[in-house]
């Protein structure tokens, strides 16, 4: 009988075993990427999120019968792409940016099966914060629940309070789009119900 392949995440993110989790998947193993995420000059929010999965993916060691799944969120208002908050300051100017405004949560997946095949998808999510008064924007700053995270707010913490409009996968706004990796999973040889 032929043993079902392994998962491993290539992912340091807790929030992306979280919504593992509620595909009933728990990964074998977890390993973190290192890769270079600085944007190329003149590439597009979609371009760059699918390439960070597939880099992310690829730089983390396969073995014999594992899957590796990789993602990436990345925050675009037009053809801007709003990084990762890094700071109070950049959260607070990407707070600004997007107040009032529709923006893009571009998630990206990429799987690679046993046989070294690669496989990704891609989930665009349109989100629009209310007007937001500067004391807002002091008040989810200060909480700290934007930092490190792409556009400087976290979807499923208080920033949820603050969205007026969402269009799309919330699951992929949080890191990892369910419908699609659920796909990704099953076509590149998990088994899932």
């Amino acid at each position: 009988m032929e043993q079902a392949p392994a998962l491993v995440l290539a992912s340091s993110s807790p929030r992306r075993r979280e919504l593992l989790g509620r595909l009933g998947l728990v990964p074998a193993r977890i390993a973190s990427p290192d890769i270079d995420e600085t944007p190329r000059k003149g590439e597009t929010a979609r371009a760059y999120a699918l390439r960070l999965a597939v880099e992310k993916a690829r730089a983390v060691d396969r073995h014999d019968g594992e899957v590796v799944l990789a993602g990436d969120t990345t925050v675009a208002l037009g053809r801007r792409i709003l990084s990762k908050a890094e700071s109070a300051e950049e959260q607070r100017a990407m707070m600004k940016l997007i107040a009032g405004r529709r923006h893009q949560c571009i998630s990206s997946i990429c799987a690679i099966d046993t046989e070294g095949h690669e496989r990704t998808r891609l989930s665009i999510t349109v989100v629009a914060f209310k007007p937001l008064s500067e004391a807002e924007i002091e008040a989810y700053v200060e909480s700290g629940e934007g930092l490190g995270k792409a556009g400087g707010y976290a979807i499923q913490g208080r920033a949820e309070a603050l969205i007026r409009f969402i269009s799309g996968s919330h699951s992929g706004v949080m890191g990892l789009p369910l419908y699609e990796t659920r796909a990704l999973l099953r076509a590149s040889g998990l088994a899932l119900g």
